[in-house]
């Protein structure tokens, strides 16, 4: 049986919520190309069922929807799991959707239009701290 390499030990689980379809088209390849495993979705309610369905790393969803809103997949994303961290990205930022975002545990909040970069900064600051919880517990139980 063979060890997994590095790259697919700390290679993220990603799911892509924004019923702008552009916004899962530029994210996807973005997110393969640094080895990560991405799902997308445009329609909130079949996201929130597939969160039940498997456990995702990150979220990133947008915040005004149809169906179910960026607060509720949050939600739904921390009761599957609260390991789970969620990236709200909305074109209505306000500081009132800001405060309910963190208070309800999102990671971060990015306003629209984004660069790419500030997205995948996130994204790599989460699989850092990642890397750095697994080193300690590896360390912890040796």
């Amino acid at each position: 049986m063979s060890e997994e390499t590095a790259a697919e030990k700390n290679a993220l689980r990603i799911m892509v919520l924004d019923d702008e379809p552009i916004v899962c088209k530029r994210l996807k390849p973005t997110f393969e190309k640094m080895g990560h495993t991405v799902e997308t979705f445009t329609d909130s309610v079949k996201a929130i069922a597939r969160l039940k369905e498997t456990s995702f790393d990150v979220v990133i969803t947008d915040l005004k929807m149809e169906g179910a809103d960026g607060i509720q997949v949050l939600n739904g994303a921390k009761s599957a799991s609260s390991e789970t961290q969620v990236i709200i990205i909305t074109g209505f930022a306000t500081s009132e959707t800001a405060k309910e975002s963190y208070s309800k545990g999102a990671v971060e909040f990015i306003a629209k239009p984004f660069k790419i970069g500030d997205i995948v900064n996130c994204v790599k600051r989460i699989e850092k701290e990642r890397q750095e919880k697994q080193k300690t517990q590896s360390s912890i139980e040796s």
